[in-house]
């Protein structure tokens, strides 16, 4: 006779799983949640204080960078770069975190592997306040191999109809400030891979792999409270395509970014890619290239927004302005 067990899938490796990750999704629980994970749906209750409240969703996943977290048997970080990738995304919007849904799917299901994973969701939400309101665990044998993971998430967060970030009142003259990122995030690693064989490489007194996980810088925190004292108009996450595509995505047409490539220090580790002969505008259109987040804002006002950033922790610089005509991004 045949059973479920004995066909790949392990109901009790399961009900495990689920019992770790309670506790951590118990730690992310904000008060406008109405039930506990383990219900068939979670409910929130929308905040007070909005005028008119918009709901922004996005959703999004770690990609190839957990081929890099089962090779060094560390998987709590990619849980952050999950949350990460979505909730800056909305962040772009002016959109504060609310809650979060995350998907892992398996070959077979370890449970404390599992569980680590969902850690560092947990970890990447109390970083931004968003609640870890439920998920799905999918033991899928045959279709991934044991030892593999995969996971994405779903974020939705909030903002007044009034005060949503469009780009639309970007213009001619206006300055771009780029905030550091924390490495690569969570893009390019199909590239990297290629580039980056050897983990145990040592670089700047780590291993390259250690490099390779560091986890994606989240921006909320900061963001929100900088939305608080200026006016910003319009806001890129550099993600997957690099400058050139991220950053036009938050531009009015009939204006081009113009973007000065040393006015900031690019990081070293990308001469690696240089030395093993990719070209600088694939660079540019792959990884961040160092800048992990982009804001427009007033050139009068510029300099007093890098110094709030710099009081709040970021290392932020002055990377380029607006002009007029044309469309896209001007590197130079």
């Amino acid at each position: 006779m045949v059973n479920y067990k004995e066909a790949g899938v392990n109901i009790e490796e399961g009900y495990k799983a689920v019992s770790l990750m309670k506790e951590y999704a118990a730690r992310t629980a904000g008060s406008s949640v109405l039930n506990t994970l383990g219900s068939f749906a979670a409910m929130i209750e929308l905040p007070q204080g909005y005028k008119n409240p918009v709901l922004v969703t996005g959703t999004d996943g770690v990609g190839t960078k957990l081929d890099i977290a089962f090779r060094m048997k560390k998987y709590d970080t990619v849980g952050i770069d999950c949350v990460a990738m979505c909730v800056n995304d909305i962040l772009c919007h002016g959109a504060k975190p609310l809650f979060f849904l995350d998907y892992l799917a398996c070959g077979k299901l370890e449970a404390e592997v599992a569980a680590s994973m969902v850690k560092g969701v947990s970890e990447g939400c109390s970083q931004c306040g968003a609640s870890l309101v439920g998920g799905e665990t999918a033991e899928m044998p045959g279709f991934y191999r044991d030892g593999e993971y995969d996971i994405a998430g779903f974020a939705v967060g909030i903002v007044d109809k009034d005060e949503i970030i469009d780009g639309s009142s970007i213009k001619e003259g206006d300055a771009l400030i780029g905030i550091a990122s924390t490495g690569f995030h969570s893009n390019g690693y199909s590239l990297i891979r290629k580039v980056f064989t050897d983990l145990e490489e040592d670089f700047q007194g780590k291993s390259i792999g250690e490099h390779l996980l560091t986890p994606t810088k989240i921006y909320v925190n900061t963001i929100l409270k900088l939305m608080d004292k200026f006016e910003i108009k319009g806001m890129a996450h550099i993600t997957g395509g690099g400058f050139i595509e991220n950053i036009p995505r938050m531009l009015p047409r009939g204006v081009t970014a113009v973007i000065n490539k040393s006015s900031y220090p690019v990081p070293d580790i990308y001469q690696k890619f240089t030395d093993e002969g990719v070209l600088e505008k694939e660079l540019y259109n792959t990884f961040n290239m160092g800048i992990g987040f982009v804001i427009c804002v007033e050139d009068s006002i510029k300099e007093k927004v890098i110094e709030e950033l710099i009081l709040l922790g970021e290392r932020a610089y002055n990377i380029g302005c607006i002009s007029s005509g044309g469309e896209g991004i001007c590197l130079k």
